[in-house]
């Protein structure tokens, strides 16, 4: 009977080894399965006077073929993959919006601004007026096309992350749920290997979404942790994750936060999204609340010095039935900036374009340390601005923003602890519409006009004329004389007729340089002799007749201001090419992370199958062994 009981434990023993082998053989191909292994063992001898006699062989355990170490760091690694893969994916799509070639937003400036040549060489030819202002709404409905599309982009983000939390919440109980059967099976004293893989592997695509710690307890279960510290699943609880608006400023911030919400409890905590490592969502949120931004800060920049500087230049000049020109785009609002849901006093902050040339794309947060001292941190570089209006000399919240190219009004007290911020430069290109369609309202005319004195004897010529604000003088009938005395240097003296004769402005002439009076700027070139004068009229005045019409000073401004430096040194007609410099920056960086972190994910992915993975031929040999 001895050798029939060895026999049969040989049997009981090769048969379980069978079944391990089938069981790994039938698992090749599923997700997270570690190959097992029968772990045998020699069962205890019988003794006798003439020593031990051998009782044949007995299965110890169900071997699990696993490295805890290789494991987490092909999950850790995987997670940060997945995060700026997905980062790259949707950069390429911004990348789209800001492209070059004949239909991008770049090309229609540049066309726009061309022509306007044909307006200077041609004042009078409707035509050519027409093309103009048909490109000035061709330039306003792309960038209104790239501020859709661009919210576009945000939409499917959004949708995204909404699908994320979904699958991290659903992950999360299942987690929960698979600790509750280890705990219970570990109490037979053999490993639940299935369970356990089945748990690993939620892990792993749990940490896809959101990149986690764990740390495993003596019952077998493993509590998992969000953003270093967060308990998402602590025993066979899980916590409820949700993407919201921040607590402070809410939608009026633009950016989202992940919020954690812990069970039982009805008070979110928000999670500090550089806390929160690789995954999607990480990666998503980054994109969103940075990229997104900047692509969005850089649209409406863009769009918002266009509209400001030709709206500005095109007022100062005549149209065609000379009257005072108008608004070419339709005004951008900057509204206010957002409260704080935190302030304590009801000030508002209002907003307005103080230098077109001199806005930065970027969004700011104010925070007022008393009613007249605080920082201004601009979100692009992270650059802090402090300012104390009772310091010598006072700085205030109104010039920091003023060198940012912002006028900020302040409409009651602010208490110390308030804070506001500012993000209106993000939808901005949305709101650019065009406004002139008739040709004749194009305004291309200077509003003055100037005329060599007849008996002038030095060298003078007129080398440009424009209007560079509000005129006072000269008004209708009432020129404005140059009259210039030579010497070393030659000196000016501009007055209008009386009674009495008023002198308005004095200085040194120096030739090519330009005088400004009263609005308007002239420049002149040549030496003047004594008595020499220029004599600078209102355009309409009956002595010029309809010379406005065949005047091109104000279209040759407009045209001029594709050479004037407006973002970050960028002229406007190179504004496009640095934006799309910036944004392709972003993108290839974030190509390079996502290529690294691929490669690292699959080597550590690679080392960690090597372990748990199997080997149809190894299994094939056992079967033949066993």
């Amino acid at each position: 009977m001895s050798l029939l009981n060895v026999g049969s434990r040989a049997l009981l023993a090769n048969q379980a080894a069978l079944q391990t082998a089938g069981h790994n053989i039938a698992n090749v191909s599923t997700p997270g399965y570690s190959r097992q292994t029968v772990v045998l063992q020699t069962v205890q001898g019988q003794f006798t006077g003439g020593g031990y006699i051998g009782k044949g062989v007995d299965v110890q355990t169900i071997q699990r073929n696993h490295s805890e170490l290789l494991t987490r760091q092909s999950t850790a690694a995987s997670a940060v993959d997945a995060g700026d893969t997905v980062r790259m994916d949707r950069l390429r799509q911004l990348q789209e919006v800001f492209s070059g070639g004949a239909s991008g937003i770049g090309a229609s400036i540049n066309d726009m601004m061309n022509a306007l040549s044909d307006v200077v060489s041609a004042p009078t030819d409707l035509t050519a007026r027409s093309v103009a202002l048909t490109r000035m709404d061709e330039t306003a409905a792309r960038m209104r096309d790239a501020s859709q599309r661009l919210d576009e982009i945000g939409y499917t983000v959004a949708e995204q992350l909404k699908g994320s939390m979904v699958a991290v919440n659903s992950l999360a109980k299942n987690i929960a749920g698979i600790n509750e059967q280890i705990a219970r099976a570990k109490g037979n004293g053999q490993p639940a290997n299935d369970l356990l893989d089945q748990r690993d592997q939620l892990i792993r695509e749990l940490n896809q979404h959101i990149q986690t710690s764990q740390v495993a307890a003596d019952d077998g279960t493993v509590s998992v942790f969000v953003a270093g510290s967060q308990p998402l699943v602590l025993g066979n609880q899980a916590a409820t994750l949700s993407i919201d608006d921040p607590i402070d400023f809410g939608a009026g911030s633009g950016k989202k936060v992940l919020s954690f919400l812990a069970p039982g409890s009805s008070t979110k905590v928000e999670l500090n999204e550089s806390m929160l490592g690789g995954g999607q969502v990480a990666g998503l949120l980054r994109f969103q609340n940075n990229d997104l931004a900047e692509g969005r800060n850089l649209l409406g920049r863009m769009a918002i010095a266009i509209s400001e500087s030709m709206n500005t230049q095109n007022r100062l000049g005549l149209t065609l039935n000379g009257q005072p020109g108008e608004n070419l785009f339709a005004p951008i609002s900057l509204g206010n900036a957002t409260p704080s849901n935190f302030n304590t006093s009801t000030a508002t902050m209002a907003l307005t374009v103080a230098d077109p040339t001199a806005l930065q794309a970027s969004s700011y947060t104010v925070s007022f340390t008393a009613g007249d001292a605080g920082s201004v941190t601009r979100h692009s570089d992270g650059k802090v601005f402090n300012f104390d209006g009772s310091a010598l000399p006072p700085v205030t919240v109104a010039s920091v923003f003023s060198a940012q190219g912002l006028g900020v009004t302040l409409s009651g007290a602010v208490n110390a602890g308030d804070q506001f911020v500012i993000n209106s430069l993000q939808g901005a290109a949305a709101e650019l519409q065009a406004l002139q369609y008739s040709p004749t309202d194009l305004a291309a005319a200077n509003p003055v006009n100037a005329a060599m004195g007849a008996t002038n004897g030095g060298s003078l010529q007129l080398a440009s004329l424009k209007a560079t604000g509000p005129i006072t003088q000269p008004a209708t009938g009432s020129p404005v004389t140059i009259a210039f005395t030579a010497g070393s240097p030659a000196t000016y003296s501009a007055t209008v007729p009386g009674p009495p004769v008023a002198t308005i402005a004095t200085g040194n002439y120096v030739s090519g340089e330009k005088i400004a009076i009263n609005g308007w700027e002239i420049a002149l070139q040549g030496a003047p002799k004594s008595g020499d004068t220029v004599t600078v009229g209102n355009a309409t005045d009956a002595q010029y007749g309809d010379w406005y019409k065949r005047d091109t000073g104000n279209a040759s401004a407009l045209m001029a201001l594709r050479d004037v430096p407006m973002f970050d040194s960028a002229t406007l007609s190179d504004g496009y090419a640095s934006a799309i410099a910036q944004v392709g920056t972003r993108t290839q960086s974030a190509g390079f992370a996502a290529q690294l972190s691929t490669t690292i994910a699959a080597n550590l992915e690679r080392d960690r199958t090597a372990v748990s993975g199997v080997n149809l031929d190894e299994e094939a040999a056992k079967l033949i062994q066993y």
